[in-house]
Protein backbone atom coordinates (compact mmCIF):
# COMPACT_ATOMS: atom_id res chain seq x y z
CA UNK A 1 0.00 0.00 0.00
CA UNK A 2 1.04 3.48 -1.14
CA UNK A 3 1.93 5.79 1.92
CA UNK A 4 0.16 9.13 2.51
CA UNK A 5 3.04 11.82 0.78
CA UNK A 6 3.50 12.88 4.08
CA UNK A 7 4.09 11.78 7.15
CA UNK A 8 4.51 8.17 5.72
CA UNK A 9 4.69 6.45 9.33
CA UNK A 10 1.55 7.10 9.69
CA UNK A 11 -1.26 5.08 9.19
CA UNK A 12 -3.67 5.89 5.74
CA UNK A 13 -6.41 5.63 8.07
CA UNK A 14 -5.20 8.30 10.30
CA UNK A 15 -5.75 10.87 7.08
CA UNK A 16 -9.14 9.24 5.98
CA UNK A 17 -11.36 8.55 9.12
CA UNK A 18 -12.02 12.03 9.38
CA UNK A 19 -12.75 12.38 6.01
CA UNK A 20 -15.15 9.72 6.53
CA UNK A 21 -16.64 11.07 9.14
CA UNK A 22 -17.32 14.34 8.13
CA UNK A 23 -18.89 12.91 4.76
CA UNK A 24 -21.24 11.02 7.00
CA UNK A 25 -22.29 13.54 9.14
CA UNK A 26 -23.31 15.92 6.35
CA UNK A 27 -25.08 12.84 4.39
CA UNK A 28 -26.67 12.39 7.29
CA UNK A 29 -28.11 15.80 8.37
CA UNK A 30 -29.54 15.67 4.87
CA UNK A 31 -32.40 13.22 5.40
CA UNK A 32 -32.66 13.18 8.77
CA UNK A 33 -34.97 15.94 9.19
CA UNK A 34 -38.05 14.39 7.18
CA UNK A 35 -38.86 11.97 10.17
CA UNK A 36 -39.39 14.65 12.47
CA UNK A 37 -40.98 17.03 11.10
CA UNK A 38 -44.05 16.92 12.90
CA UNK A 39 -42.07 16.29 16.50
CA UNK A 40 -39.59 19.54 16.13
CA UNK A 41 -43.15 21.44 14.55
CA UNK A 42 -45.07 21.21 18.21
CA UNK A 43 -42.01 20.95 19.93
CA UNK A 44 -41.30 24.49 18.80
CA UNK A 45 -44.65 25.88 18.19
CA UNK A 46 -44.56 25.77 14.01
CA UNK A 47 -45.87 23.44 11.71
CA UNK A 48 -44.97 21.72 8.54
CA UNK A 49 -44.45 24.39 6.49
CA UNK A 50 -42.07 26.25 8.83
CA UNK A 51 -39.99 22.49 9.05
CA UNK A 52 -39.91 22.19 5.25
CA UNK A 53 -38.37 26.08 4.92
CA UNK A 54 -35.42 25.09 7.35
CA UNK A 55 -35.18 22.05 4.89
CA UNK A 56 -35.00 24.01 1.61
CA UNK A 57 -32.89 26.62 3.28
CA UNK A 58 -30.47 24.25 4.44
CA UNK A 59 -29.88 22.85 0.82
CA UNK A 60 -30.17 26.11 -1.17
CA UNK A 61 -27.38 27.49 1.14
CA UNK A 62 -25.50 24.72 0.07
CA UNK A 63 -26.01 25.51 -3.63
CA UNK A 64 -25.83 29.17 -3.39
CA UNK A 65 -22.40 28.61 -1.85
CA UNK A 66 -20.79 24.81 -3.31
CA UNK A 67 -19.03 26.90 -5.70
CA UNK A 68 -17.73 29.58 -3.87
CA UNK A 69 -16.19 27.21 -1.67
CA UNK A 70 -14.70 25.11 -3.72
CA UNK A 71 -12.92 28.58 -5.16
CA UNK A 72 -12.05 29.15 -1.47
CA UNK A 73 -10.58 25.90 -0.32
CA UNK A 74 -7.27 26.67 -3.07
CA UNK A 75 -7.06 29.95 -1.62
CA UNK A 76 -7.27 29.47 2.05
CA UNK A 77 -5.76 26.19 2.05
CA UNK A 78 -7.48 22.73 2.39
CA UNK A 79 -7.41 21.80 5.77
CA UNK A 80 -7.83 25.03 7.05
CA UNK A 81 -10.82 25.48 5.45
CA UNK A 82 -11.96 21.90 6.04
CA UNK A 83 -11.46 22.85 10.00
CA UNK A 84 -13.09 26.22 9.66
CA UNK A 85 -16.83 24.33 7.81
CA UNK A 86 -16.38 21.82 10.82
CA UNK A 87 -16.68 24.81 13.70
CA UNK A 88 -19.20 26.78 11.59
CA UNK A 89 -21.32 23.10 11.02
CA UNK A 90 -20.76 22.02 14.66
CA UNK A 91 -21.61 25.62 15.68
CA UNK A 92 -24.70 25.68 13.89
CA UNK A 93 -25.82 22.04 15.36
CA UNK A 94 -25.34 23.18 18.66
CA UNK A 95 -27.28 26.28 17.95
CA UNK A 96 -30.09 24.13 16.35
CA UNK A 97 -30.03 21.30 19.33
CA UNK A 98 -30.98 24.13 21.55
CA UNK A 99 -33.60 26.28 19.47
CA UNK A 100 -36.85 27.31 21.25
CA UNK A 101 -38.33 28.24 17.91
CA UNK A 102 -37.93 28.04 14.50
CA UNK A 103 -35.75 31.36 13.51
CA UNK A 104 -32.88 29.55 15.90
CA UNK A 105 -33.65 26.44 14.20
CA UNK A 106 -33.21 28.13 11.24
CA UNK A 107 -30.15 30.10 11.48
CA UNK A 108 -28.10 26.86 13.13
CA UNK A 109 -29.83 24.14 10.99
CA UNK A 110 -30.30 25.87 7.58
CA UNK A 111 -27.40 29.04 7.86
CA UNK A 112 -24.49 27.22 9.89
CA UNK A 113 -24.85 24.17 9.04
CA UNK A 114 -25.34 24.80 5.36
CA UNK A 115 -22.34 27.33 5.13
CA UNK A 116 -20.19 24.20 7.01
CA UNK A 117 -21.32 22.35 4.34
CA UNK A 118 -20.09 24.48 2.04
CA UNK A 119 -16.89 24.21 3.23
CA UNK A 120 -16.37 21.24 4.40
CA UNK A 121 -17.02 19.00 1.57
CA UNK A 122 -15.31 20.56 -1.06
CA UNK A 123 -11.79 20.26 0.68
CA UNK A 124 -12.88 16.10 0.99
CA UNK A 125 -11.95 14.74 -2.27
CA UNK A 126 -8.73 17.45 -2.54
CA UNK A 127 -7.34 16.01 0.66
CA UNK A 128 -8.04 12.46 -0.36
CA UNK A 129 -6.30 13.31 -4.20
CA UNK A 130 -3.32 15.21 -2.38
CA UNK A 131 -2.64 12.85 0.51
CA UNK A 132 -2.61 9.65 -2.08
CA UNK A 133 0.39 9.52 -4.74
CA UNK A 134 -1.39 5.99 -6.13
CA UNK A 135 -3.76 5.88 -8.05
CA UNK A 136 -5.24 2.54 -6.82
CA UNK A 137 -4.96 3.64 -3.13
CA UNK A 138 -6.29 6.44 -4.11
CA UNK A 139 -9.19 4.93 -5.63
CA UNK A 140 -9.40 2.78 -2.63
CA UNK A 141 -10.11 5.40 -0.08
CA UNK A 142 -12.45 7.44 -2.76
CA UNK A 143 -14.78 4.48 -2.31
CA UNK A 144 -14.63 4.79 1.62
CA UNK A 145 -15.64 8.04 1.37
CA UNK A 146 -18.35 8.03 -1.00
CA UNK A 147 -19.41 4.76 0.87
CA UNK A 148 -20.08 6.52 4.28
CA UNK A 149 -21.90 9.21 2.55
CA UNK A 150 -23.79 6.54 1.20
CA UNK A 151 -24.32 5.20 4.68
CA UNK A 152 -24.99 8.40 6.34
CA UNK A 153 -27.93 9.29 3.72
CA UNK A 154 -29.75 6.29 3.40
CA UNK A 155 -29.36 5.39 7.15
CA UNK A 156 -30.75 8.88 8.13
CA UNK A 157 -34.12 8.32 8.09
CA UNK A 158 -33.86 5.53 10.52
CA UNK A 159 -31.21 6.58 12.82
CA UNK A 160 -32.78 9.70 13.11
CA UNK A 161 -36.24 8.05 13.48
CA UNK A 162 -34.83 6.11 16.56
CA UNK A 163 -33.32 8.80 18.21
CA UNK A 164 -36.25 11.11 17.34
CA UNK A 165 -38.20 8.38 19.31
CA UNK A 166 -36.39 7.47 21.97
CA UNK A 167 -34.49 10.67 23.18
CA UNK A 168 -35.72 13.67 20.80
CA UNK A 169 -35.23 15.18 18.05
CA UNK A 170 -32.45 17.68 19.63
CA UNK A 171 -30.31 14.57 20.35
CA UNK A 172 -29.86 14.36 16.68
CA UNK A 173 -28.43 17.64 16.27
CA UNK A 174 -26.54 16.46 19.74
CA UNK A 175 -24.97 13.33 17.77
CA UNK A 176 -23.76 15.91 14.51
CA UNK A 177 -22.03 18.23 16.97
CA UNK A 178 -20.11 14.83 18.49
CA UNK A 179 -19.29 13.34 15.36
CA UNK A 180 -17.85 16.87 13.95
CA UNK A 181 -15.52 17.25 17.45
CA UNK A 182 -14.18 14.08 17.14
CA UNK A 183 -13.53 14.58 13.48
CA UNK A 184 -11.58 18.46 14.57
CA UNK A 185 -9.90 16.15 17.15
CA UNK A 186 -8.34 13.63 14.57
CA UNK A 187 -8.23 15.82 12.22
CA UNK A 188 -5.62 17.85 13.82
CA UNK A 189 -3.20 15.16 13.19
CA UNK A 190 -3.16 15.15 9.62
CA UNK A 191 -0.21 17.21 8.23
CA UNK A 192 -1.43 20.24 6.17
CA UNK A 193 -0.91 18.79 2.11
CA UNK A 194 0.70 21.46 -0.41
CA UNK A 195 -0.95 24.76 -1.24
CA UNK A 196 -2.18 24.94 -4.31
CA UNK A 197 0.58 25.96 -7.18
CA UNK A 198 -1.53 29.59 -8.54
CA UNK A 199 -4.14 30.43 -5.66
CA UNK A 200 -7.57 31.29 -7.66
CA UNK A 201 -9.16 35.02 -7.97
CA UNK A 202 -12.14 34.72 -5.80
CA UNK A 203 -14.87 36.50 -7.38
CA UNK A 204 -16.92 38.26 -5.20
CA UNK A 205 -19.39 40.16 -7.87
CA UNK A 206 -19.72 36.42 -8.83
CA UNK A 207 -20.62 34.90 -6.01
CA UNK A 208 -23.01 37.35 -5.06
CA UNK A 209 -24.95 37.69 -7.64
CA UNK A 210 -25.27 34.12 -8.31
CA UNK A 211 -26.39 33.25 -5.14
CA UNK A 212 -28.77 36.35 -5.01
CA UNK A 213 -30.47 34.49 -7.84
CA UNK A 214 -30.67 31.32 -6.77
CA UNK A 215 -32.18 32.75 -3.42
CA UNK A 216 -35.04 34.66 -5.26
CA UNK A 217 -36.11 31.49 -7.38
CA UNK A 218 -36.52 28.60 -4.21
CA UNK A 219 -38.21 31.78 -2.48
CA UNK A 220 -40.34 32.03 -5.02
CA UNK A 221 -41.14 28.87 -5.28
CA UNK A 222 -41.60 28.94 -1.38
CA UNK A 223 -44.46 31.38 -1.43
CA UNK A 224 -46.72 30.06 -3.73
CA UNK A 225 -47.78 27.67 -0.57
CA UNK A 226 -49.37 31.09 0.44
CA UNK A 227 -50.09 33.25 -2.02
CA UNK A 228 -51.06 30.27 -4.65
CA UNK A 229 -48.88 30.32 -8.28
CA UNK A 230 -51.29 32.75 -10.43
CA UNK A 231 -53.56 34.94 -8.14
CA UNK A 232 -52.80 36.17 -5.14
CA UNK A 233 -55.18 34.97 -2.72
CA UNK A 234 -54.50 37.64 -0.36
CA UNK A 235 -52.52 40.74 0.26
CA UNK A 236 -48.91 40.94 -0.51
CA UNK A 237 -46.89 43.39 1.80
CA UNK A 238 -43.60 44.74 2.50
CA UNK A 239 -43.72 46.23 5.58
CA UNK A 240 -46.67 48.22 5.87
CA UNK A 241 -46.95 48.11 1.85
CA UNK A 242 -48.95 46.59 -0.13
CA UNK A 243 -47.41 45.32 -3.39
CA UNK A 244 -49.62 43.41 -4.56
CA UNK A 245 -53.14 43.44 -3.77
CA UNK A 246 -55.10 39.83 -3.68
CA UNK A 247 -56.45 38.90 -7.00
CA UNK A 248 -53.51 40.70 -8.52
CA UNK A 249 -50.73 37.68 -10.49
CA UNK A 250 -48.38 35.95 -7.72
CA UNK A 251 -45.94 37.37 -5.68
CA UNK A 252 -43.89 33.92 -6.68
CA UNK A 253 -43.50 35.65 -10.54
CA UNK A 254 -42.36 38.89 -8.61
CA UNK A 255 -39.45 36.66 -6.98
CA UNK A 256 -38.81 34.22 -9.62
CA UNK A 257 -38.58 37.64 -11.91
CA UNK A 258 -36.22 39.14 -9.57
CA UNK A 259 -34.11 35.83 -9.79
CA UNK A 260 -34.07 35.62 -13.38
CA UNK A 261 -32.51 39.23 -13.26
CA UNK A 262 -29.72 38.56 -11.22
CA UNK A 263 -28.95 35.41 -12.66
CA UNK A 264 -28.55 36.89 -16.02
CA UNK A 265 -26.27 39.52 -14.58
CA UNK A 266 -24.41 36.58 -13.22
CA UNK A 267 -24.15 35.78 -17.05
CA UNK A 268 -23.26 38.83 -18.16
CA UNK A 269 -20.61 39.52 -15.35
CA UNK A 270 -18.81 36.42 -15.86
CA UNK A 271 -18.67 36.64 -20.15
CA UNK A 272 -17.64 40.44 -18.98
CA UNK A 273 -14.58 39.30 -17.11
CA UNK A 274 -13.66 36.77 -19.12
CA UNK A 275 -12.87 38.68 -21.74
CA UNK A 276 -11.25 41.34 -19.98
CA UNK A 277 -8.67 38.79 -18.93
CA UNK A 278 -9.70 38.21 -15.40
CA UNK A 279 -10.74 34.49 -13.51
CA UNK A 280 -14.89 34.48 -12.77
CA UNK A 281 -16.48 32.18 -10.61
CA UNK A 282 -17.09 29.61 -13.08
CA UNK A 283 -15.71 29.67 -16.30
CA UNK A 284 -18.32 30.54 -19.71
CA UNK A 285 -16.28 27.18 -21.61
CA UNK A 286 -18.08 25.28 -18.15
CA UNK A 287 -21.66 26.31 -19.18
CA UNK A 288 -21.83 25.90 -22.95
CA UNK A 289 -21.40 21.94 -23.24
CA UNK A 290 -24.28 20.63 -24.61
CA UNK A 291 -23.84 17.43 -22.97
CA UNK A 292 -22.91 18.63 -19.71
CA UNK A 293 -25.94 20.63 -19.14
CA UNK A 294 -28.86 18.03 -20.10
CA UNK A 295 -26.79 16.05 -17.40
CA UNK A 296 -27.25 18.75 -15.12
CA UNK A 297 -30.71 19.20 -15.59
CA UNK A 298 -31.15 15.46 -15.15
CA UNK A 299 -29.50 15.89 -11.28
CA UNK A 300 -31.38 18.77 -10.63
CA UNK A 301 -34.54 17.13 -11.30
CA UNK A 302 -33.04 13.69 -10.14
CA UNK A 303 -32.82 15.49 -6.84
CA UNK A 304 -35.55 17.22 -6.84
CA UNK A 305 -37.90 14.26 -6.93
CA UNK A 306 -35.52 12.35 -4.26
CA UNK A 307 -35.94 15.09 -1.53
CA UNK A 308 -39.55 16.26 -3.09
CA UNK A 309 -40.38 12.20 -2.32
CA UNK A 310 -39.14 11.53 0.81
CA UNK A 311 -40.38 14.97 2.18
CA UNK A 312 -44.37 14.12 0.85
CA UNK A 313 -43.85 10.50 2.02
CA UNK A 314 -42.45 11.41 5.33
CA UNK A 315 -45.20 13.74 6.16
CA UNK A 316 -48.21 12.04 4.86
CA UNK A 317 -46.84 8.84 7.42
CA UNK A 318 -46.36 11.78 9.89
CA UNK A 319 -49.66 13.88 9.79
CA UNK A 320 -52.03 11.16 8.18
CA UNK A 321 -50.82 7.92 9.73
CA UNK A 322 -50.03 9.56 12.75
CA UNK A 323 -46.25 7.15 12.53
CA UNK A 324 -44.23 7.87 14.90
CA UNK A 325 -40.54 9.11 13.84
CA UNK A 326 -38.64 5.41 14.41
CA UNK A 327 -41.68 4.02 12.32
CA UNK A 328 -41.88 6.41 9.75
CA UNK A 329 -37.84 5.55 9.40
CA UNK A 330 -38.72 2.58 8.96
CA UNK A 331 -41.38 2.38 6.95
CA UNK A 332 -38.88 4.77 4.06
CA UNK A 333 -36.13 1.86 4.77
CA UNK A 334 -37.00 0.26 1.23
CA UNK A 335 -36.54 3.42 -0.91
CA UNK A 336 -32.74 3.66 1.40
CA UNK A 337 -31.78 -0.36 0.66
CA UNK A 338 -32.78 0.57 -2.99
CA UNK A 339 -30.57 3.63 -3.14
CA UNK A 340 -27.66 1.24 -1.99
CA UNK A 341 -28.33 -1.65 -3.55
CA UNK A 342 -28.20 0.40 -6.71
CA UNK A 343 -25.32 2.30 -5.77
CA UNK A 344 -22.91 -0.83 -5.03
CA UNK A 345 -23.58 -2.14 -8.49
CA UNK A 346 -23.54 0.89 -10.53
CA UNK A 347 -19.77 0.49 -11.16
CA UNK A 348 -20.39 -2.27 -12.79
CA UNK A 349 -24.00 -1.19 -14.41
CA UNK A 350 -21.93 1.76 -15.98
CA UNK A 351 -19.06 -0.94 -18.09
CA UNK A 352 -21.89 -2.52 -19.35
CA UNK A 353 -24.24 0.31 -20.38
CA UNK A 354 -24.09 3.39 -21.85
CA UNK A 355 -24.38 6.23 -19.31
CA UNK A 356 -27.89 7.63 -21.21
CA UNK A 357 -29.32 4.02 -20.70
CA UNK A 358 -29.14 3.96 -17.37
CA UNK A 359 -30.37 7.56 -16.86
CA UNK A 360 -33.55 7.29 -18.69
CA UNK A 361 -34.22 3.63 -17.12
CA UNK A 362 -33.28 5.21 -13.79
CA UNK A 363 -36.16 7.89 -14.37
CA UNK A 364 -38.68 5.33 -15.42
CA UNK A 365 -38.25 3.11 -12.93
CA UNK A 366 -38.43 6.06 -10.37
CA UNK A 367 -41.97 7.01 -12.05
CA UNK A 368 -43.17 3.54 -11.99
CA UNK A 369 -42.75 3.52 -8.26
CA UNK A 370 -44.51 6.78 -7.52
CA UNK A 371 -47.09 5.36 -9.27
CA UNK A 372 -47.06 2.18 -7.08
CA UNK A 373 -47.37 4.31 -4.17
CA UNK A 374 -50.60 6.07 -6.05
CA UNK A 375 -52.56 2.88 -6.38
CA UNK A 376 -51.25 0.59 -3.56
CA UNK A 377 -51.03 2.94 -0.26
CA UNK A 378 -53.59 4.26 1.30
CA UNK A 379 -54.80 5.81 4.55
CA UNK A 380 -54.98 2.11 5.99
CA UNK A 381 -52.23 0.37 4.11
CA UNK A 382 -49.84 -1.64 6.13
CA UNK A 383 -46.18 -1.54 5.31
CA UNK A 384 -46.27 -3.95 2.78
CA UNK A 385 -47.73 -1.64 0.68
CA UNK A 386 -45.61 1.05 0.86
CA UNK A 387 -42.49 -1.27 0.03
CA UNK A 388 -42.79 -1.76 -4.01
CA UNK A 389 -42.87 1.68 -4.47
CA UNK A 390 -40.31 2.37 -2.60
CA UNK A 391 -38.05 -0.16 -3.15
CA UNK A 392 -38.48 1.23 -7.16
CA UNK A 393 -38.22 4.61 -6.14
CA UNK A 394 -34.61 3.75 -4.49
CA UNK A 395 -33.32 1.33 -7.26
CA UNK A 396 -34.07 4.08 -10.08
CA UNK A 397 -32.99 7.10 -8.24
CA UNK A 398 -29.24 5.11 -7.28
CA UNK A 399 -29.00 3.56 -10.87
CA UNK A 400 -29.36 7.13 -12.09
CA UNK A 401 -27.69 9.16 -9.94
CA UNK A 402 -24.04 8.06 -10.25
CA UNK A 403 -24.59 8.04 -14.45
CA UNK A 404 -25.60 11.44 -14.23
CA UNK A 405 -22.54 12.47 -12.54
CA UNK A 406 -20.19 10.33 -14.66
CA UNK A 407 -22.03 12.33 -17.63
CA UNK A 408 -21.03 15.72 -16.38
CA UNK A 409 -17.68 15.24 -15.61
CA UNK A 410 -16.50 13.06 -18.51
CA UNK A 411 -17.65 16.21 -21.16
CA UNK A 412 -15.01 17.90 -19.80
CA UNK A 413 -10.92 17.72 -19.45
CA UNK A 414 -8.88 17.07 -16.46
CA UNK A 415 -8.32 20.72 -16.17
CA UNK A 416 -12.14 21.83 -15.65
CA UNK A 417 -12.85 19.27 -13.15
CA UNK A 418 -12.52 21.45 -10.15
CA UNK A 419 -15.16 24.08 -11.73
CA UNK A 420 -17.90 21.19 -13.10
CA UNK A 421 -17.67 19.57 -9.78
CA UNK A 422 -18.76 22.62 -8.14
CA UNK A 423 -21.10 23.42 -10.66
CA UNK A 424 -22.23 19.89 -10.26
CA UNK A 425 -23.25 19.74 -6.49
CA UNK A 426 -24.30 23.32 -7.01
CA UNK A 427 -27.20 22.13 -9.23
CA UNK A 428 -28.07 18.88 -7.25
CA UNK A 429 -28.20 21.03 -4.29
CA UNK A 430 -30.81 23.23 -5.72
CA UNK A 431 -32.59 20.37 -6.89
CA UNK A 432 -33.09 19.27 -3.03
CA UNK A 433 -34.05 22.53 -2.21
CA UNK A 434 -36.95 23.32 -5.25
CA UNK A 435 -38.03 19.69 -4.31
CA UNK A 436 -38.54 20.53 -0.68
CA UNK A 437 -40.25 24.05 -1.72
CA UNK A 438 -42.40 22.49 -4.73
CA UNK A 439 -44.29 19.69 -2.98
CA UNK A 440 -44.51 21.50 0.13
CA UNK A 441 -46.10 24.52 -1.83
CA UNK A 442 -48.25 21.67 -3.21
CA UNK A 443 -49.32 19.84 0.45
CA UNK A 444 -50.67 23.68 1.58
CA UNK A 445 -52.63 24.22 -1.45
CA UNK A 446 -56.47 24.86 -1.34
CA UNK A 447 -56.66 23.64 -4.92
CA UNK A 448 -57.62 19.99 -3.44
CA UNK A 449 -58.81 19.15 0.00
CA UNK A 450 -57.93 16.48 2.71
CA UNK A 451 -55.55 13.63 2.00
CA UNK A 452 -55.57 14.61 -1.88
CA UNK A 453 -53.02 17.13 -1.48
CA UNK A 454 -50.74 14.05 -1.24
CA UNK A 455 -52.26 12.61 -4.15
CA UNK A 456 -51.41 15.99 -5.95
CA UNK A 457 -47.90 16.41 -4.54
CA UNK A 458 -46.37 12.32 -5.96
CA UNK A 459 -48.22 12.93 -9.17
CA UNK A 460 -46.47 16.28 -9.81
CA UNK A 461 -43.39 14.64 -8.87
CA UNK A 462 -44.55 11.73 -12.06
CA UNK A 463 -44.67 14.46 -14.56
CA UNK A 464 -40.96 15.88 -13.31
CA UNK A 465 -39.60 12.12 -13.54
CA UNK A 466 -41.51 11.74 -16.84
CA UNK A 467 -39.56 15.63 -18.15
CA UNK A 468 -36.06 13.61 -16.33
CA UNK A 469 -37.11 10.73 -18.93
CA UNK A 470 -37.16 13.36 -21.24
CA UNK A 471 -34.39 14.86 -21.12
CA UNK A 472 -32.68 12.08 -20.98
CA UNK A 473 -33.22 10.74 -24.34
CA UNK A 474 -31.80 14.01 -25.75
CA UNK A 475 -28.61 12.82 -24.25
CA UNK A 476 -26.19 11.56 -26.79
CA UNK A 477 -26.17 8.05 -27.64
CA UNK A 478 -22.80 6.80 -27.62
CA UNK A 479 -21.89 5.23 -24.45
CA UNK A 480 -19.56 7.64 -21.84
CA UNK A 481 -16.23 7.22 -21.37
CA UNK A 482 -15.25 5.90 -17.92
CA UNK A 483 -13.98 9.14 -16.27
CA UNK A 484 -10.25 9.76 -15.24
CA UNK A 485 -11.38 11.53 -12.42
CA UNK A 486 -11.92 11.74 -8.97
CA UNK A 487 -15.49 10.93 -7.34
CA UNK A 488 -17.74 14.03 -6.59
CA UNK A 489 -18.43 13.99 -3.35
CA UNK A 490 -22.60 13.61 -3.11
CA UNK A 491 -23.02 11.56 -6.04
CA UNK A 492 -25.44 9.53 -4.67
CA UNK A 493 -26.04 11.73 -1.39
CA UNK A 494 -27.28 15.23 -1.09
CA UNK A 495 -23.83 17.39 -0.22
CA UNK A 496 -25.43 17.20 0.71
Amino acid sequence: MTEPTSKASLSPWTFVLPLALAQFVASYAGTTMNVAVDSIAKDIGTDVRGVQTAITLFTLTMAALMIPGSKLTDIWGRKRCFLLGLVIYGTGGLIASLSQGITSLTIGYSLFEGVGSALMIPPIYILVTVLFSDIQTRAKFFGVVSGAAGIGAAAGPLIGGVITSTVSWRASFGLQVAIVAAVIFLTLRVPSPPAARAKPHFDITGTLLSATGLVFVVVGVLQSGDYGWFKARKDFSLGNTVIIHEGGISPVWLFLGLGAVFLGWFFLHIRSDERRGKQPLVSMRVLRNRTSNLGLVTQNLQWLIMQGGFFVISVYLQTVRHFSAIRTGLTLTPATAGILMASAVAERLAKRRPQRTLIWAGFATTAVGLGLLLLLARATSSFLAYVPGLLAVGLGAGVMLTASVNVVQSAFPEEDQGEISGVSRSVSNLGSSLGTALVGSVLVSPVVKGNWHYVLALSTLVVIAVIGLATALRLPREKAKAPTIRPVAGDITRDG
